[in-house]
């Protein structure tokens, strides 16, 4: 099992890599890596396992953060209703991926946006598009296209920044780190 202290830290200088394309069919290790951050992802979002693992509870991750130049990543997304007793995700790995359309408005995460490598609190808010159409290829080398709205558009605009060697916190200016905010939603 994958654990918290293996995922690089921003200090890591692999981090500002930008990410190569991925071949098809998938190695054996990548295969098997995804499948190692799906589980990651997962586990980090149910209190009981992220407190008997130390995982620290995280929505998306890119093959860089575990030292892996390539263009993917994973994102895992609880969609549990109120009313459910078991809490159920939806995931997503794009490999290869872009963004092939993007909605004009931009937003931002009120309480700020984190990350895996980042292990610091930091202010400011990072502009997003609220939504965004990605093109992207599965597992399996088939062609895939898929929209993300809130949420979903802002952990995968976050991902591809990975893919290029850029993080969260080069989004906010340093020296108004609110800048803009009052035209842009704040989510």
């Amino acid at each position: 099992m994958l654990k918290t202290k293996e995922i690089l830290d921003e200090k890591d200088r692999r981090l500002r890599t930008i990410s190569k394309e991925v071949e098809f069919p998938l190695s054996k290790e990548d295969r098997d890596l995804i499948n190692t951050m799906i589980e990651y992802l997962h586990d980090s979002q149910i209190e009981e396992l992220a407190e008997k693992y130390d995982l620290r509870p995280g929505m998306g991750m890119s093959a860089i953060q575990l030292g892996v130049p390539k263009r993917y990543f994973v994102v895992v997304n609880e969609i549990t209703e109120e009313d459910d007793k078991e809490q159920k995700f939806e995931t997503y790995v794009l490999i290869n991926p872009k963004i092939i359309s993007n909605s004009m408005e931009k937003i931002y995460v009120d309480e700020g946006e984190g990350c895996l490598s980042v292990n610091r609190p930091v202010e400011g808010i990072v502009p997003r598009y609220a939504r965004v159409t990605m093109e992207a290829y599965d597992m399996d080398g088939k062609k895939i296209h898929i929209r993300g709205r809130e949420e979903i558009a802002i952990c995968f605009q976050h991902e591809l920044d990975h893919l290029n060697g850029i993080l969260f916190v080069d989004h906010i200016d340093p020296k108004n780190p609110f800048k803009g905010k009052d035209q842009m939603r704040g989510i």
